[in-house]
């Protein structure tokens, strides 16, 4: 099959010249976190969500409400608390007295960035209906059924101190989102910055620079991003590594790995790299794209035995290792 690069090249260069406006517009207001804005563009266009572990305080809700206002989206922030109910997530019928009818009353996730915050602080029934709006897509209220508007990106956050009185994400449930980030302090310049910012009075404005058509548009050009047959073969062993050790030169993770990655890994590091490249305003994927993005895709879908916990080995420090050992093509 012949591909002419140059010309996938310029068409992505073309397609991708938001970007720049787009960082450098949520740049106005948040300091430092490329990491995170660039992560939460790659959702975007892969309609993938996103979990994120953190500490409070690291401008988690300032971040999404900001790339919200940029590209001119509905934002809505959720806090998880035990006591909430899935009708306070998707909405409820609402019955009319005068007319002896029902209406809707839609709720927050008919929205486009949506931030759950804490969601290992509400029980299992409110975390499968906004897993199940997440996957689908749709939302059913009474009988009728509602699509959501594209893009739609949750980005759920846990918090990893406390523990107690939470309600921990199914396995299987995690494995839903497409990226897992852990997002870290700022270094003291940055800190320096945020602290005169914040204290200074007034918030910078940002400008819209982009439409939510455009965020559209953009995922299905990510799409004809190129990606070479050996760097396919390239996730797979990646892939295949957590599961199988042994046979990559890995022998001594095999008792550390419990369950390897999931299929949804491999379709989801394609995926993450193709935007990771678009990001780049390039037309081709690169081994270092894959190596980037990763260990995102990567942390959350591995589970680590016991043994592993008592030698102190983390999921990330198994993907480090993988990644690390596999033969760039």
């Amino acid at each position: 099959m012949n591909v002419d690069i140059q010309a996938i090249n310029e068409k992505i260069e073309r397609e991708s010249a938001f970007v720049e406006k787009i960082t450098a517009e949520v740049g106005k207001v948040i300091v430092g976190q490329t990491y995170m804005v660039e992560r939460l563009l790659i959702g975007l266009l892969c309609n993938g969500h996103i979990l994120l572990e953190g500490v409070p305080g690291l401008a988690k809700t300032l971040t999404v409400k900001t790339l919200s206002s940029v590209i001119q989206t509905k934002f809505q922030r959720i806090q998880f608390t035990p006591d909430l109910l899935p009708a306070d997530l998707l909405g409820t019928l609402i019955y009319n007295q005068k007319t002896g009818d029902f209406s809707v009353r839609k709720g927050p996730l008919f929205a486009n960035l949506i931030l759950a915050d804490e969601i290992n602080r509400s029980p299992a029934k409110v975390q499968s209906a906004l897993l199940e709006s997440m996957q689908e897509r749709q939302i059913t209220i009474g009988d009728q059924t509602y699509q959501l508007e594209d893009p739609f990106l949750v980005m759920a956050t846990q918090n990893p101190i406390e523990q107690e009185g939470t309600y921990p994400l199914p396995e299987a449930q995690v494995d839903r989102f497409m990226l897992k980030l852990n997002i870290t302090y700022p270094n003291k310049e940055e800190e320096l910055d945020i602290m005169q910012r914040m204290t200074s009075g007034s918030v910078p404005d940002t400008d819209p620079v982009v439409e939510p058509k455009d965020i559209v548009k953009a995922s299905l050009v990510v799409n004809e991003v190129y990606m070479d047959e050996k760097i396919d073969r390239y996730i797979v062993d990646l892939v295949f590594a957590t599961r199988e050790p042994e046979k990559y030169g890995l022998k001594d993770l095999a008792p550390l790995i419990a369950f390897g990655a999931s299929p949804r890994a491999s379709i989801n590091l394609k995926l993450a790299a193709k935007a990771h490249a678009f990001l780049r305003r390039r037309g081709f994927v690169t081994p270092e794209d894959i190596k980037a993005i990763g260990l995102d895709v990567l942390r959350h879908r591995i589970i680590v035995t016991y043994e592993a916990e008592a030698e102190e080995v983390t999921s990330e420090d198994v993907v480090r290792r993988v990644l690390n050992q596999i033969e760039v093509p």
